[in-house]
């Protein structure tokens, strides 16, 4: 099953229990989903339907950080909730590392040897890792390796 079929039997699941956190959360992805489909013109590959709820993941990490400056307890308890909840459908994360043995691994296949060649290491990297890893994260990792 794949995660656009496991977040359809969730939110079946949700309705049946009640349960509005999960209900909302999982129409919001659903609709995200199907917005990204719309804005193709054809249905999401299996990573591309990862990457959209990873983004949803980091929005709300993002309005978590928000609510902190606000000092809006309620909406940080809510957000860690509804990340809880949907980092279910999300493969487990990279550690770093498995992260620097991919990253080492791309820059052998594609023979980098200096900063220039970030574009290509990346290019090569991001599906491998999508869904599993920070791409800011992934990046700042390629080019510290490519400049030692």
């Amino acid at each position: 099953m794949n995660t656009k079929e496991k977040l359809k039997q969730a939110l079946k699941d949700a309705m049946k229990s009640k349960d509005a956190l999960e209900k909302r959360v999982v129409r919001m992805a659903l609709t995200s989903i199907k917005n990204a489909e719309i804005a193709k013109g054809e249905p999401l590959d299996e990573s591309e339907v990862l990457a959209i709820l990873q983004k949803e993941v980091k929005a709300r990490r993002e309005t978590i950080e928000g609510a902190e400056k606000a000092g809006r307890d309620e909406m940080i308890a809510e957000a860690e909730a509804e990340i809880e909840f949907l980092q279910q459908f999300l493969p487990q994360p990279l550690t770093s590392e498995e992260l620097e043995a991919i990253v080492r691994e791309v820059i052998d296949e594609v023979n980098a040897s200096s900063p220039r060649d970030m574009g290509r290491v990346m290019g090569a990297l991001m599906p491998r890792i999508r869904g599993r890893a920070d791409g800011g994260e992934a990046s700042s990792l390629v080019q510290k390796i490519l400049r030692s």
